[in-house]
């Protein structure tokens, strides 16, 4: 295998651009030995979506991969979001810039959002010292973006070793501020145009069959192609502006300290209704065109992924719902994964735009009341399945 420089591993990976190749081991590369995982989550997620904060806990998701590529000059590596977290791999000559920027996020997103949130950066080496890997593809869904795919298990040990306490990284002092340039929660949760938003996650079972899974894998984004646009959530031409500006005070809080954020709110407030004027009568200013920009929101937008296991937020109607939950139903019982599946009206996007007017923006999609913290809920919550070995 051709060795990849080490800080340009992810900018030298092959893109693949139909997300059938998230199945196709062919498509992966393994992780640097010394890299490390950057990885967080928000601790009783699902308590704080059931308050009616599932903006804040998608918010506060999204901070991670904000603050960590900010500290990394915005540089091209591979990262996941997930709902109530996230997860960035980064090389060793970014560690000191990414371990203060994870201290100072936890401790933003607790003072501002009353969340808290727990960091960890993980090294490699201690992944594959378990026997687990972490192997990466580029998938991209657009020619102005791409996003990472992860499997081998090792993100999820990971995890594991941040919930049992281990790799921890601590909050910084109070008051400390990451860089969140970019990060955005503008748009107002967009309803479901086939019938339901249902965000599904499904893992690895335990027979671990490796062929099995893919082939589920394989199985349910067939399904999902034959709704428009294979389920996607977003629109084709976009998201439509709108004079509400939910989420306003959200993001003033991760763009300004609390002595400039009433100015902050202000400028914000005017650019929702600049975007509002513009995509209505169909100006543009300068080089940013609202309806270009609109349509590269919908294309650049991360509603299927795999990280250790497949998940989707995807539009679907009734009777490919219905045919998609037999499937999980029958791996589930048959040993070959575990999923959780949580439906709502809505789905919610956070961006990542470090400037509008250029196309690279990124939109993190996820389920309006819960989504992937949900659907991971209803999965812990199940016994494990019956079956045999081999039957």
């Amino acid at each position: 295998m051709v060795e990849i420089p080490n800080d340009d591993f992810f900018h030298k990976l092959t893109a693949f651009t139909r997300f059938e190749g998230v199945t196709d081991s062919a498509n992966y590369r393994p992780l640097p030995d010394d890299w490390l995982i950057a990885i967080a989550d928000i601790v009783s997620s699902t308590k704080a979506i059931a308050a009616g904060h599932y903006k804040s806990v998608n918010m506060a998701g999204a901070s991670v991969i904000s603050a960590v590529l900010n500290a990394l000059d915005k540089g091209d590596y591979p990262f996941v979001f997930g709902g109530d977290g996230a997860l960035v791999a980064i090389p060793p000559t970014g560690e000191a810039r990414v371990r203060p920027a994870l201290a100072a996020v936890r401790s933003w997103v607790k003072e501002e959002l009353q969340l808290d949130l727990r960091t960890a950066l993980v090294p490699m080496s201690a992944v594959r010292s378990e026997g687990l890997d972490v192997m990466v593809a580029r998938f991209s869904p657009s020619e102005y973006v791409s996003y990472a795919m992860f499997f081998g298990g090792g993100t999820s040990w990971a995890e594991k070793q941040m919930k049992a306490g281990n790799f921890i990284v601590e909050p910084a002092a109070p008051e400390a501020r990451p860089d969140l340039t970019g990060l955005s929660c503008r748009w107002n949760p967009i309803k479901a145009n086939n019938g339901e938003i249902v965000s599904i996650i499904a893992v690895p079972g335990d027979i671990g069959n490796s062929v099995k899974f893919q082939q589920l894998v394989a199985d349910i984004i067939a399904i999902s192609r034959e709704e428009s646009r294979d389920g996607h959530p977003v629109p084709a031409e976009g998201p439509t502006p709108s004079l509400v500006f939910d989420g306003v005070d959200i993001e003033a809080r991760a763009q300004a300290p609390a002595a400039d954020r009433w100015w902050r709110k202000l400028a914000i407030d005017a650019q929702v209704v600049l975007v509002y004027i513009l995509d209505k009568f169909g100006l543009r200013v300068a080089s940013f065109d609202a309806k270009i920009y609109r349509r590269d929101l919908a294309a650049n937008s991360d509603f299927r992924k795999f990280d250790d296991g497949l998940k989707m937020t995807i539009d679907v109607d009734a009777d490919h719902l219905s045919r998609i939950e037999a499937r999980l139903r029958q791996a589930e019982a048959e040993g070959v994964c575990r999923y959780g599946l949580h439906r709502q009206d809505s789905a919610l996007m956070t961006c990542f735009v470090p400037t509008p007017l250029m196309r690279d923006h990124m939109h993190f999609i996820d389920g309006a009341s819960g989504g992937y913290a949900m659907a991971a809920m209803a999965m812990r919550g199940k016994k494990p399945p019956e079956f045999a070995v081999g039957g």
